[in-house]
C-alpha cells in the first residue's frame, strides 16, 4: 500500500508514483501506466513537453470505467507541467487550459512550473523572472478557480525558492528536482522542508545508469546486498527516509512492481550517513538539466 503526505493545502499526494518521461510510444504508455495502477500506483507524473498527456487521459478514463478496479477520479493523482515557452501569465493559464483538454479531465491534482527559465531567452535575461512570476500568478488563478488542487514547481534552485517565497500568495505545495545519492542537494532540501514544500524527487536513478550497471557505486551495491534489495530499492528508499515523495520510470511490469516494494524495510542510520556523504566526494554528479545560472 502506497503511502500518502499530507500538503500544506492538506491536499493527499502519494508518496510513489510513476514517472512517464520519455515515453512517447502510445502503447508503451497505455502499458505502463495500466499495470502501475493495477499493482497500486495512484500518481501518475506527466509533463506538456513528455507530449503523452493524451494517451495518459484516454487510459484514467480506462481505468476508471474498469468496474474490477472500482476506481474514482478522486483516487488518482495526475499531474502535469508547463513548458518552457509557455512561461508568462497569459501562455501558462493557456497551456494549463489545454492540458486539461488533452487528458479531457476537470482538474489536475498537480501542476509544476516545469523550469525556471524561459525558451529562446538567454540564461541571464531578467524575462526569465517576469516570466515565471506571471506563470505562478497564472496558477495561482487556476488553482483558486478549482482547476488544479495543488500548484508547485520544478527544477528551482535555492534562488529560485527563496525568490518565489518573496512575490508569492500562495507557497508551492510542491517542489519536484533531481534527487539522488549522488546530488543530494540538502539545502534546497531543508529550505523546502522548512516552508512546508513537499520535495519530489526525480531521476532517483540517475537517469538508469545508477541501476542498469553503466555506473556501479559500491556503497549503494553494499547497502542492497546487506538489506536483500535491489539497488533501485535502496536508492528509492533513501529518498523516502529523507521525506521526498518519488517517480520512478519504468515500462516494464518487474520494475513497476518491484520499484513499490520500498515500505517492507528501513535503511540504518548508517546507511543514510553513508550515502548521504557520496555527495560530497568525487562521485558527484548530476544526470539531467542544470538550472543553477538561470537569472
Amino acid at each position: 500500500m502506497v503511502e500518502n503526505y499530507s500538503l500544506h493545502n492538506e491536499v493527499k499526494m502519494p508518496s510513489i508514483g510513476l514517472g512517464t518521461y520519455r515515453v512517447k510510444d502510445p502503447e508503451l504508455v497505455k502499458q505502463a501506466v495500466s499495470n502501475a495502477v493495477r499493482v497500486g500506483y495512484r500518481l501518475i507524473d506527466s509533463a506538456t513537453v513528455y507530449k503523452n498527456e493524451g494517451v495518459i487521459g484516454d487510459v484514467v478514463r480506462e481505468l476508471l470505467e474498469d468496474k474490477e478496479l472500482n476506481l474514482k477520479r478522486e483516487d488518482l493523482f495526475i499531474t502535469s507541467k508547463l513548458a518552457p515557452k509557455d512561461q508568462g501569465y497569459e501562455k501558462c493559464y493557456t497551456a494549463v487550459t489545454n492540458s486539461l483538454e488533452r487528458f479531457n479531465l476537470d482538474y489536475l491534482d498537480l501542476y509544476l512550473i516545469h523550469w525556471p527559465g524561459t525558451q529562446k531567452l538567454q540564461l541571464s535575461d531578467p524575462k526569465n523572472l517576469e516570466n515565471r512570476i506571471g506563470s505562478w500568478k497564472a496558477l495561482e488563478r487556476l488553482y483558486k478557480e478549482g482547476k488544479l488542487r495543488s500548484i508547485g514547481i520544478s527544477n528551482y534552485t535555492v534562488k529560485h525558492v527563496k525568490e518565489i517565497l518573496e512575490y508569492c500568495e500562495i507557497i508551492p505545495m510542491v517542489a519536484q528536482f533531481e534527487m539522488h545519492p549522488l546530488l543530494y542537494q540538502e539545502e534546497l532540501v531543508e529550505l523546502c522542508q522548512e516552508h512546508g514544500i513537499q520535495v519530489q524527487a526525480y531521476s532517483s536513478f540517475g537517469e538508469g545508469r545508477l541501476v542498469n550497471g553503466d555506473l556501479v557505486i559500491e556503497e549503494i551495491e553494499t547497502i542492497a546486498k546487506q538489506h536483500d534489495k535491489s539497488p533501485g530499492q535502496v536508492l528509492l528508499r533513501w529518498a523516502l527516509q529523507h521525506k521526498a515523495a518519488v517517480i520512478p520510470k519504468s515500462v516494464t511490469p518487474d520494475r513497476i512492481q518491484k520499484n513499490l516494494d520500498v515500505y517492507g524495510f528501513e535503511l540504518s542510520e548508517n546507511d543514510m550517513r553513508i550515502l548521504d556523504g557520496l555527495s560530497n566526494t568525487e562521485k558527484h554528479t548530476r544526470f539531467c538539466w542544470d538550472p543553477t545560472d538561470i537569472c
